[in-house]
């Protein structure tokens, strides 16, 4: 009696088609990388840095809860990531889904889109270091002879100096309302109440009213080429 094997892969005209268990361990190896896929090839990571630091110039330290800010990321992210995403789906996982490319080629399709948003936001002087840092000294013919292995340190990294660069932003005029509520109590004799209890209610009245979740998404969204 024959039949399909059980581990393996199938040859046949339009490419190689993988075995149910083979798929399977291709599928739960995708699975186990996707969190460091979202968090160092994607948006995220500048747009939680943000996040973060505009919850902690406003002085408060669980509210919104890390659950809504993650939530929040993850969709800004998604929203940040959708034409990358539609060319992933369109040049990798459609063809792969009938028969037109095998595995390694969708892969090696779909990392192109990728590619492209990563070398857009990275800057170059972090290239430079980690191609340094690889041995390569001569310089490259484009930005897509640069290995992967290099372009994603080099996204990381950039990611996370545009995020607290942002974040400085962000934070600045709440530092300036913390100093101007503690100069003030000082100079009422007002030393033994603590400025914050002051300063969190005017910073939430002038956030709120200013539209600054709007302003600070929007600018997080534009910020990314």
């Amino acid at each position: 009696m024959t039949g399909l094997p059980v581990v393996g892969a199938i040859a046949h005209g339009a490419g190689i088609t993988y075995t149910l268990p083979v798929q399977t361990v291709i599928l739960m190896t995708v699975l186990v990388f996707a969190p460091a896929i979202v968090l160092m090839m994607t948006a995220f990571t500048r747009i939680i840095i943000v996040l973060s630091l505009l919850r902690q110039g406003l002085g408060l330290t669980s509210m919104p809860p890390n659950m809504v800010l993650i939530g929040l990321g993850l969709f800004l992210t998604f929203f940040v990531m959708q034409p990358t995403w539609h060319e992933v789906n369109t040049d990798a996982l459609i063809p792969l889904e009938n028969g037109h490319l095998t595995v390694t080629q969708a892969l090696s399709k779909a990392s192109d889109p990728l590619r492209v948003f990563m070398t857009k936001n990275t800057m170059k002087d972090a290239t430079a270091e980690f191609l340094r840092m690889d041995g390569v000294r001569k310089p490259l013919a484009s930005a897509q002879a640069i290995p992967m292995r290099v372009l994603i340190p080099a996204f990381a990294v950039s990611q996370m100096e545009s995020g607290f660069e942002l974040g400085f932003l962000v934070y600045l005029p709440f530092l300036v309302i913390d100093l101007l509520v503690a100069a003030a109590l000082m100079s009422m004799g007002m030393m033994m109440v603590s400025p914050q209890t002051i300063s969190i209610p005017i910073k939430l009245m002038l956030f709120v009213l200013g539209g600054g979740w709007l302003l600070v998404t929007g600018t997080l969204v534009r910020s990314f080429a």
